[in-house]
């Protein structure tokens, strides 16, 4: 029973990492969508964000399953329920990098982003992806002190966050104002995936030491 009960253990870990690997690529597709206005491509991001959403509901009911089951404590307890906060942020992911796309469509055929802000989202969407890919290594190795060293990373996202505010305030700034209204969602939306990424992290944290991560001021949903 209790070897059956790891096997359920390493289960919701290979789906956890599996939900990582999806969001990565589900953001990587999207930024391409929407810096080449690639109509075909941003509808397969979106119809895609329904294989995370099934695998986060597998894994919420097999996590559901073991706790009325099996009743575990200590560590075993603290996989389970981390898991579930795992998922709901990598979820949460894989709708942002929808709303991404989204916008890629909106703007179809044309780009949504500037000639002077592609280089930006183009390094976005390259944090994005490298913080989420380094969240799964962290969730299949359980090294809670890489854990901790990733919100350094997010700090480059958050510096690029800041630079599009800078220019969207500028002025030398000249395009209309449905345009500044989608820049300024779109790095929302890659510094709100990039927090994520940490928080799913720092479950890790939790799970080998049992101690959390202080909450900031940017510890919110968007």
């Amino acid at each position: 029973m209790r070897d059956a009960f790891h096997e359920d253990l390493d289960k919701i870990s290979d789906q956890l990492v599996e939900m990582t690997r999806l969001s990565a690529s589900a953001m990587s597709r999207a930024t391409t969508a929407l810096l080449d206005a690639d109509l075909e491509l941003a509808e397969g991001v979106i119809s895609a964000d329904q294989e995370i959403d099934g695998i986060r509901s597998d894994l919420d009911e097999l996590a559901v399953e073991l706790l009325a089951r099996q009743q575990p404590v200590a560590t075993d307890l603290r996989i389970v329920v981390t898991a579930l906060h795992m998922a709901s942020s990598l979820e949460r992911m894989g709708d942002l990098a929808e709303h991404v796309a989204k916008v890629a469509r909106l703007r179809y055929p044309q780009s949504a982003v500037p000639p002077e802000m592609r280089a930006t989202i183009v390094a976005m969407g390259q944090i994005a992806d490298r913080l989420v890919l380094r969240a799964g290594e962290i969730i299949a190795s359980k090294d809670h002190e890489a854990a901790k060293n990733l919100s350094a990373e997010d700090d480059e996202m958050d510096a690029l966050h800041r630079r599009v505010f800078s220019t969207l305030a500028a002025e030398d700034w000249n395009h209309p104002t449905d345009v500044a209204v989608d820049i300024t969602l779109l790095s929302r939306y890659y510094e709100r995936f990039a927090d994520h990424a940490v928080a799913v992290a720092s479950q890790v944290v939790y799970l080998v030491t049992g101690q959390r991560r202080p909450k900031n001021s940017d510890d919110r949903e968007l």
